[in-house]
């Protein structure tokens, strides 16, 4: 069984989605091994955001920046979920990181229509609803940068006994 990291945003916490996001994951056949509500800070979401993601690096100062202002808006929910090929299924279910260009169906697609244009306009970071991990060696990065061993649960569930 392969992990993955998935983190409800500010967004998705103010807007009283939660449940619905949860129950989609968990409905596709993950299971959630970890989970916590908190509200990170800075030094937290650096780590997160630039040592393990390299958005700055990647995407620039100022993306960095507004991502990290947004991200400090409120509590997110951390998650941490288990299935077969956890980190492709959960990137399928997410959609593309640009809300608007998300497919309906799709997470984002469906809770979020935000265009990159827009948000920079404003002067914001982009209200996309999830962060869900990019890769295997991200999930394992990213996963015990949020939780602790103790954190983390084994079990078995209906879905597993009549599937697997």
């Amino acid at each position: 069984m392969e992990r993955t990291l998935v983190v409800l945003k500010p967004d998705t916490v103010q807007r009283a989605l939660m449940g619905e996001i949860i129950m989609r994951f968990e409905r596709a056949g993950l299971k959630v091994v970890g989970m916590k509500m908190m509200q990170p800070d800075h030094t937290h979401y650096e780590h997160h955001y630039e040592t393990i993601g390299k958005v700055k690096t990647r995407r620039g100062e100022d993306v960095f920046r507004k991502n990290m202002e947004f991200m400090m808006r409120g509590p997110v929910l951390a998650m941490t979920l288990e299935g077969v090929e956890a980190v492709d299924l959960v990137d399928k279910m997410v959609g593309e990181t640009e809300p608007k260009s998300s497919f309906p169906g799709t997470i984002r697609g469906d809770y979020a229509h935000m265009s990159y244009g827009h948000a920079d306009q404003r002067q914001i970071g982009i209200p996309n609803i999830v962060h869900a991990s990019s890769t295997r060696e991200e999930a394992q990065e990213e996963i015990y940068h949020w939780f602790n061993d103790n954190e983390l649960f084994e079990y078995q569930t209906v879905h597993e006994t009549h599937t697997f």
